[in-house]
C-alpha cells in the first residue's frame, strides 16, 4: 500500500468495546492515520482516553482544520460530522445523516473522494445501516472494503448491511482485524476477498449514484427532521431518501425515524386531550353557580376529551409492525438511546 494509506472506521452500538479491542492489537509502529466515527450524538465522549489507554497508538478528538498526521487516531467529536479535504480534517455541523451527527457515511464519502485506492473503510458492530453507502463509495473508487463478521458482532445489523450491498474485500472476526490492517498498510496483503462465505452485492458493475430527475409517481413522504419534501434515489443497491436541507436516510432508518415521529405526534395529541379535559372541567366548576346550563356543556366537553384521550392512548400502546427493527426485537428508539 502507498504511504498515503488512510483508514476510516465506523461503529455504533457495541462500538466502544469493539474499538478498544481493535486498537489494542495495533503495534506502536503503526504508520497510517485512523479516522473513527462512533455514534455519540451530542453527548460528551471519553473515547479518546479509552482508546489511548487500550493500545500503543495515541487517540485524540479531532479539531477543525487539523492536518492529518501518520500514526494517529482521530475521533469525531460530539455533534459534528468529520470529513477530510485535501489532507485536512473538517468538522461540520451539517444536517444529520441517518438520524446521526456525527454519522459514518460523510466520513467514508470524503475519504473515498480524497484518497481513492489508498482508502480502507471498516464497518464494525452497530444497529441499522449507517456506513453502508459510504463503504460502497470507498469500494467503487478502488479502496478496500472491510466489515466485521456479522456473527462476531455484538450488534450485527451494520456489518450485515455492508455485506449485503458492498462487494467486501474482507469480512473477519474482530480479533483478526488489527492484524489485517497491519498487513494492508505494510503492503503484505493483496486486495483479495477472504470471506469464508462471500456475499455478493445485489448489483455488479454498479455505476455512480443515480439521482432521478423526476418522480416516477407522486411521492409525498416528508423529512422527519425538518418536514421538507423527500426525494428517493438509488446509491448502488441502496435506497436512500434526502430533503433539500441535506438530511439523508437509508430506507431502513427512514422507516425507523418516521415511526418515532408518528409516535411522538400521537402522544402529544393525548397530552392535548388531557389538557383540554382539565381546562373544560375547570370552566364547568367556575360557571356552576351562575350558568348551570353552560356548566353542563363544559362537563360534557371534558368527558368527551378524556374519552378520546383514553382511546388514542390505547391505540398508541398497541403493537405496531416495524420491519426495520425485526432483526433484533428492539425498538428503534432504544437503539439510538443506547448506542454503546
Amino acid at each position: 500500500m502507498a504511504a498515503t494509506t488512510i483508514i476510516a472506521i465506523g461503529a455504533s452500538a457495541g462500538g466502544v468495546g469493539a474499538l478498544r479491542s481493535l486498537v489494542a492489537g495495533l503495534p506502536p509502529s503503526f504508520s497510517a492515520p485512523i479516522l473513527i466515527v462512533l455514534h455519540i450524538g451530542a453527548h460528551r465522549s471519553e473515547l479518546a482516553a479509552i482508546l489511548t489507554a487500550a493500545g500503543p497508538v495515541a487517540a485524540k478528538q479531532a479539531h477543525d482544520g487539523e492536518k492529518i498526521a501518520p500514526g494517529q487516531i482521530y475521533l469525531a467529536p460530539p455533534d459534528r460530522h468529520m470529513i477530510v479535504v485535501d489532507g485536512v480534517i473538517r468538522l461540520l455541523r451539517g444536517p444529520k445523516e441517518n438520524c446521526s451527527r456525527p454519522a459514518i457515511d460523510p466520513l467514508f464519502r470524503s475519504v473515498a473522494e480524497n484518497y481513492g485506492p489508498d482508502a480502507i473503510g471498516v464497518v464494525l458492530t452497530g444497529n441499522l445501516n449507517d456506513g453502508t453507502a459510504g463503504l460502497y463509495d470507498i469500494k467503487r473508487r478502488g479502496g478496500i472494503a472491510v466489515a466485521q463478521a456479522a456473527h462476531d458482532a455484538a450488534y450485527p445489523e451494520m456489518p450485515t448491511s455492508a455485506a449485503a450491498h458492498v462487494q467486501l474485500d474482507y469480512c473477519l472476526p474482530l480479533a483478526e482485524l488489527a492484524g489485517l490492517l497491519v498487513k494492508l498498510v505494510g503492503g503484505k496483503t493483496a486486495k483479495e476477498p477472504v470471506m469464508a462465505n462471500p456475499i455478493s452485492p445485489r448489483e455488479h458493475g454498479q455505476g455512480p449514484e443515480i439521482v432521478p430527475s423526476g418522480f416516477e409517481r407522486p411521492f409525498t413522504v416528508t423529512c422527519p427532521d425538518c418536514g421538507g419534501a423527500l426525494k428517493k434515489f438509488e446509491h448502488g443497491s441502496i435506497i436512500k431518501f434526502g430533503c433539500h436541507i441535506g438530511h439523508t436516510y437509508t430506507a431502513q432508518i427512514m422507516a425507523s425515524a418516521q415511526f418515532e415521529e408518528m409516535e411522538k405526534v400521537m402522544r402529544a395529541a393525548v397530552r392535548f386531550l388531557n389538557e383540554r379535559a382539565e381546562f373544560c372541567l375547570q370552566m364547568a366548576e367556575y360557571s356552576h353557580r351562575s350558568e348551570p346550563d353552560i356548566s353542563s356543556q363544559w362537563h360534557e366537553a371534558s368527558k368527551q376529551a378524556l374519552d378520546r384521550a383514553y382511546k388514542l392512548r390505547d391505540l398508541v400502546e398497541q403493537d405496531w409492525l416495524t420491519p426495520e427493527a425485526s432483526t433484533t426485537g428492539r425498538s428503534a428508539t432504544d437503539k439510538r438511546l443506547h448506542p454503546n
